[in-house]
């Protein structure tokens, strides 16, 4: 198994992968994103985030993407795990642990005061495996999130200043 920097020949096998991760999460519902997204995001002028891909015999087997955060608190950047997804086929492996740790190994290399993520309540071999790598949980934080009409609501506010 070896992980590698996703290319934008990758862009298709990145959203089938997304969506998969939709369909686990049972999220399906409010996936928005197109290939175009996808390719904009990670290859696009400005590139927001990147992506690797967990590879087998060839093939995908999963994906993790992520980003880079800023903490005033520690004056660094970090590393933000976006999505983490391993195909039911090749769970059980650690292949999950293996994305972490590469991803741990970036967050080093690149001087990253912290490497995050949130993870959905229920999702409990997920908690366990993080649990396993040492994350512990921010249980003194809650994540909030503007979306559609709020957000477009509190930014019409700004053009009435």
């Amino acid at each position: 198994m070896n992980i590698v920097p996703a290319t934008v020949g990758d862009v298709p096998l990145i959203l089938e992968l997304i969506r998969e991760l939709a369909e686990y999460e049972r999220m399906a519902d409010q996936l928005e994103a197109t290939a175009a997204d996808v390719e904009r995001a990670l290859f696009g002028e400005r590139p927001s985030a990147e992506a690797v891909i967990a590879r087998a015999g060839g093939e995908a087997v999963g994906f993790a993407l992520f980003f880079h955060t800023f903490s005033t608190f520690v004056g660094r950047r970090g590393l933000y795990l976006e999505d983490l997804y391993v195909r039911p086929a090749s769970r059980g492996r650690g292949i999950g642990r293996r994305l972490l740790a590469h991803l741990a190994a970036l967050a080093v290399e690149r001087r990253c005061g912290r490497f995050e993520w949130s993870v959905l309540n229920w999702n409990a071999p997920a908690i366990a495996a993080y649990r396993r790598v040492g994350a512990a949980p921010m249980d003194d934080w809650t994540v909030y999130r503007l979306t559609g009409d709020a957000l477009r609501a509190l930014a019409a506010e700004a053009s009435r200043e």
